[in-house]
């Protein structure tokens, strides 16, 4: 007898918790599922023998519950990834009275103490091409902006790919490539490093030129009609101290071009209304292998030679993930004109501006002509 009322009460106790459970997910408190269970069971039996086995079901069930709460309560926050950050407000952006160009109100030749007055401390600083850091300045990677000192503590190289341009000439973010010949006149075609030339290629997306002992480079969208979405200056000592066009590959450059490409491709991921990406050290050693693979073995391609796609070298490096996609780049000689180009490619584009992907590590080597090849892994897991 003692068996078949236990059968029944264990029966009784699942048929109530299945009801309880269906009106759980959308009633999250715990005490009213109590409720409901004791409900069920005292319409089925007034047995002594029975409420008493019942109660006692239903206090351990009532503990068990208690102590679910008590550890939900304790688990970290889970983080979503779906939205992006709340938006910050635009800075009120002022004329330049030195330079052609400011950004973000600062201006080539600046003080590195009026800057950090406007911008506060970076976030980050990495080593670039010209032998200086690029210091990093944004809130949540809005109003992006990087700015280079020279020892003397002014500034000598600034750049965004956010609305942050001011201009003399009334050449804002958004500005038509036709607008910007209009007002500055036919770009620079070369440039000269030593007794070399460099000459620009003929189908680029950006144009240069000398501005007030500044070259500035002015980078188009060409998938937004060709609109102005990025600009670097850079002094003319600075570059003319640049003495080649390809900076010797040092391990301090390298990891300088890969922190660099994750920030300007967060940077660029919040124009579009799309969450920050976090930083992946594991497969930033995917990344650097294969960059560095391609570099010794002088190849440029998805497949490595062994005939490994970006996802069989992730699966093997152990990286677990639903969504992964990956962007190469090569012989740009830094990482802004790498990641302008991508912008540029419909499908690299796809990457850097896909809303599922979480994670980004980002991987660089250098070729013995010390030119860098790029690679970018994205995933989500």
């Amino acid at each position: 007898m003692r068996r078949l009322l236990l059968f029944i009460s264990v029966g009784i106790f699942f048929y109530a918790l299945w009801n309880t459970g269906e009106k759980h997910l959308e009633n999250t408190s715990f005490d009213s599922a109590i409720e409901a269970i004791k409900s069920e069971i005292d319409i089925v039996s007034k047995d002594p023998e029975i409420t008493q086995l019942i109660e006692r079901i239903s206090l351990g069930l009532q503990l068990l519950v208690e102590q679910l709460q008590s550890t939900l309560e304790e688990l970290p926050e889970t983080k979503t990834n779906d939205q992006a950050s709340p938006t910050i407000p635009k800075p009120q952006l002022e004329t330049p009275t030195e330079q052609y160009f400011s950004i973000h109100n600062v201006q080539v030749g600046d003080t590195k103490e009026h800057v950090e007055k406007l911008l506060g401390a970076p976030k980050r600083s990495t080593y670039n091409e010209y032998g200086i850091e690029w210091f990093a300045y944004h809130e949540n990677y809005q109003n992006f902006v990087m700015v280079g000192y020279e020892g003397n503590g002014l500034v000598a190289g600034l750049y965004t790919n956010q609305d942050l341009i001011s201009s003399t000439k009334n050449i804002t973010y958004g500005s038509t490539r036709q607008q910007v010949l209009d007002a500055f006149g036919e770009p620079l075609n070369s440039i000269n490093k030593g007794r070399m030339i460099y000459q620009f290629e003929k189908d680029r997306d950006y144009e240069v030129y000398l501005l007030n002992n500044t070259y500035t480079t002015i980078f188009y969208d060409k998938h937004r009609d060709n609109i102005v979405t990025a600009i670097q200056m850079v002094s003319k000592d600075l570059e003319k101290a640049k003495e080649s066009f390809y900076t010797e590959g040092t391990d301090q450059l390298k990891e300088g071009f890969e922190y660099q490409l994750f920030d300007l491709t967060n940077a660029a991921r919040v124009v579009h209304g799309l969450p920050v990406l976090e930083w992946d050290e594991a497969v930033r050693e995917t990344a650097r292998k294969h960059s560095a693979d391609m570099a010794q073995n002088n190849y440029f391609s998805h497949t490595n030679l062994e005939g490994e796609s970006p996802f069989d070298r992730m699966l093997e490096d152990d990286i677990v993930f639903n969504v992964a996609g990956e962007n190469l780049a090569y012989g740009q000689f830094s990482s802004i004109f790498a990641h302008e180009g991508l912008m540029n490619s419909v499908g690299h584009r796809e990457n850097i501006l896909q809303k599922d992907y979480e994670y980004l590590g980002v991987g660089v080597a250098f070729n013995q002509e010390s030119q860098p090849y790029y690679t970018e892994n994205y995933f989500s897991k």
